[in-house]
This record gives C-alpha cells, structure tokens and sequence, in this order.
C-alpha cells in the first residue's frame, strides 16, 4: 500500500509540472516589439507582422494566433528560408517577449474599408 501512495505521488508530481512547463511564459510586448524590430525579424516579416519582405517574403504573423510552442520550434528550428535563432542569441525570455508583441498585433483591415481597392 505505501508503495502505491509513493508512485501514486510520484505521477501526480510529473502530471502537476507538465502542466505548469505548458504554460507559456508571459512576455512583455513592448520590449519584444523592441527585439521584433532591433533583430531582424522585421525585414522578413515586416514592421508590424504584415508580411512579404525579405528575399523570399516572410510570412505574415500579425494575428495568426501562433502557439507560444510551435513559434519557439519555429525560431530554434525553422523551416524554408528562416535563419535558426540559437538560446544564446535570443534566449526564451525576449522570445516570450517578441510571442506576445507578435500576439498584440491587430489584425489587418478590412478590404472593404480600403478606399483604393474598392473602385
């Protein structure tokens, strides 16, 4: 019986730090805009996540809803023509920071209330 508690206790406490190590970490958008546009992220994907620049037209990220996971996979192992983006060259905290400015980015506008391409 004290066996089973012991093991029962054990898998409760892996169960309970699992979840905790899901939990994304709280970034600061200001500071990550601050990183957005100071490390290089910008040219590919524009200023404010829009999108088309750089030599292959990053991707827009500007409210794509982006896990905080898939874009932490994403920067340390990217796909297409990204450049890897090392712990030591953008460690998890300004990544953190750079998810939630990404996240605070609202979406673009409407094409109906684009007087231009509406003629």
């Amino acid at each position: 019986m004290t066996m089973i508690l012991r093991l029962s206790a054990v898998v409760l406490a892996l169960s309970v730090s699992s979840a905790l190590a899901a939990e994304p970490p709280k970034g600061d958008a200001a500071k990550g805009r601050e990183s957005y546009l100071t490390k290089g992220c910008s040219y590919c994907h524009g200023t404010v996540g829009q999108g088309g620049g750089g030599r292959t037209g990053g991707l827009r990220l500007a409210n794509m809803d982006i896990g905080y996971e898939a874009f932490l996979n994403q920067l340390r192992h990217p796909v297409n023509e990204m450049p890897p983006y090392v712990q030591s060259a953008m460690p998890d905290a300004e990544v953190a920071n750079i998810h939630a400015y990404i996240s605070s980015l609202p979406p673009p506008p409407d094409v109906k209330s684009i007087p231009i391409l509406n003629r």
